[in-house]
């Protein structure tokens, strides 16, 4: 069971950052970038399910959520919400140029205001749902074969940062970059926690998707005003 848990990291971990890295930075707009940064995409979905399903012959089971986690998903991310719009109110007003925002959704296809509308739907019903999946259902228990809950917990929020990283220098600077992989840092280690403190993803995700409305809120604001 451990070395198919540790295999398991090694063919998953590296190729969302790989993916990102090779769209965004080492080959953007081109074919080439879109199509390795399609295809990690789709890996890290697969492998959670064939490894699970095939390779480790797990049996699926809808699980039951323990009590008081639903409460703690919802206050939990309006916590987190609230401390994410006091740093902008902060920090991000002076740090981030709404215009350069504006440009950058031109060019990912968020304008006009429907699509960003329909591209943040996708992101709070459906996106935190998959990275659930993928790095609270499927790497903190692959972690969690191989090493105690914390360092599980740590390995799995290290993981989920690293992609993101590499996407947000592309676009801000230094102090930006910094700000929001301490704060995706966090998410990842507390969604972790959740989902080893609840037995399920559901609490995670619902903490998860109050942020992200918090998130495109406040990107709402910085492109259309």
């Amino acid at each position: 069971m451990k070395r198919s848990s540790l295999l398991s990291l090694l063919l998953l971990l590296p190729a969302p950052s790989f993916g990102v890295f090779c769209g965004m930075v080492l080959w953007p707009g081109t074919a080439a970038g879109k199509g390795i940064f399609l295809f990690s995409k789709i890996w890290i979905l697969l492998i959670p399910a064939v490894w699970f399903f095939v390779v480790q012959r797990g049996r699926w089971t809808c699980g039951k959520t323990a009590p008081g986690g639903f409460r703690m998903g919802l206050l939990s991310g309006l916590a987190i919400s609230a401390f994410i719009v006091l740093i902008y109110w902060v920090l991000g007003r002076r740090l981030i140029d709404p215009g350069f925002v504006r440009e950058m959704a031109e060019q990912v296809g968020l304008v006009p205001r429907h699509r960003y509308l329909l591209g943040a739907l996708y992101w709070f019903c459906i996106n935190s749902v998959l990275e659930e999946y993928v790095w609270r259902w499927f790497v903190v228990r692959q972690c969690s074969a191989l090493m105690k809950p914390k360092a599980a917990i740590a390995v799995s929020a290290l993981a989920f940062t690293v992609h993101h990283v590499i996407a947000m220098q592309v676009y801000f600077n230094g102090i930006v970059t910094a700000v929001g992989a301490a704060g995706i840092a966090f998410g990842g280690a507390f969604w972790s926690w959740m989902f080893l403190r609840y037995k399920t993803i559901w609490p995670g995700w619902v903490s998860h998707a109050v942020v992200d409305v918090a998130i495109f809120a406040l990107g709402y604001l910085l492109i259309f005003g």
